[in-house]
């Protein structure tokens, strides 16, 4: 990784790539794009198409050009993550570990490249765990990778037993894992109807399972059977900031609650034990979800070269401390760089 990351002054953990080793590796799924030089470009992935977003000759295919942005918005260093129209989460297991195996080899080479300004994170096949967990040691030990990377809606709850192993496996290799949404219906169960215009399953769906993966980390128990691990939500954990005060009262009142939370201050305690990436897109939403959860485990991320990346980057520096937040999240020691 050279010193690039632990000289860094600003850390985008919240930088998607798309990689055209990729392409074909779900067979009949796909992914494929077309129309990239004209004025209607499109991505699919199975049954679900994007578009009017051009991947060919963007920063999320092109580094160079990333690179160029980047430098343009003042960002030094990106930990690069999977596409979330392709986790791929609920499709046959043979076909999900070839997929993830293909990606994971693919970003490796892309940041073994530029290694003073790119790191990744692993795609995994959940949907197998202990394929999963496998890919997951493959890509942190062989690979080189800094972590899993998974969706929020799969056939397991986070909350499921049989999902320890990949935690305790993410302790063991002293890794973190990542959370990240992706609009329901891609490859498995449709989500709700009323999410199916304006792009609301990505609007408000999105924010929906990032606070949906909150309650469950926490109600059901994963950061206290696992307390050394550290997982990390995107969009501040999607509406968490504003109903906090409603999922507390539930932990101290509710009948399901377990003993261990129905003291006051239990639910907030672990939910300071959670990491969030800071891209809210609004500086008052931004400000109560830091006055709920502080900034301690707080980093910066961006969805950069997304519809919903931040305008104002070059002129609206992060503060230094989050990109030591991320130096701590990702295990990037600053010894070297001193």
């Amino acid at each position: 990784m050279g010193s690039g990351a632990q000289r860094a002054g600003v850390i985008d953990v919240h930088a998607h790539v798309v990689l055209a080793e990729t392409f074909g590796a779900a067979g009949d799924l796909g992914p494929e794009m077309g129309g990239q030089d004209g004025n209607s470009p499109w991505f699919r992935v199975g049954d679900y198409r994007l578009d009017g977003v051009r991947y060919q000759g963007s920063p999320f295919m092109d580094p160079a050009l990333r690179l160029r942005r980047m430098a343009e918005a003042g960002i030094d260093f990106q930990v690069l993550s999977p596409n979330p129209l392709t986790f791929l989460h609920f499709i046959e297991p043979e076909l999900a570990i070839r997929f993830c195996c293909t990606h994971n080899d693919a970003l490796a080479r892309l940041v073994a490249a530029h290694p003073g300004r790119f790191a990744g994170f692993a795609a995994l096949p959940i949907q197998d765990i202990g394929a999963a967990v496998e890919e997951l040691h493959r890509g942190v030990s062989e690979l080189g990778l800094l972590g899993g990377y998974i969706g929020t809606d799969m056939p397991h709850r986070l909350d499921d037993p049989a999902m320890d192993r990949l935690y305790e496996a993410c302790v063991a290799l002293n890794v973190p894992l990542f959370l990240h949404p992706s609009p329901a219906g891609i490859d498995g169960p449709k989500g709700d109807p009323n999410l199916g215009d304006f792009d609301l399953d990505v609007v408000i769906g999105f924010a929906a399972q990032e606070t949906l993966a909150v309650a469950r980390l926490i109600y059901g128990g994963v950061l206290d059977r696992h307390p050394a691990l550290d997982i990390c939500l995107s969009h501040g954990g999607g509406s968490t900031g504003y109903l906090i005060g409603r999922m507390a009262m539930a932990a101290r009142k509710r009948p399901w609650s377990p003993a261990g939370l129905r003291a006051d201050g239990a639910f907030e305690e672990r939910l300071a034990r959670l990491w969030f990436d800071n891209h809210l897109n609004s500086d008052a939403s931004l400000a109560l979800f830091t006055s709920v959860v502080g900034e301690e485990r707080l980093v910066f991320g961006t969805n950069f070269a997304g519809w919903d990346a931040p305008e104002d980057l070059a002129t609206h520096r992060p503060p230094p401390q989050l990109a030591d937040n991320a130096r701590r999240l990702l295990r990037i020691s600053q010894e070297t760089a001193r």
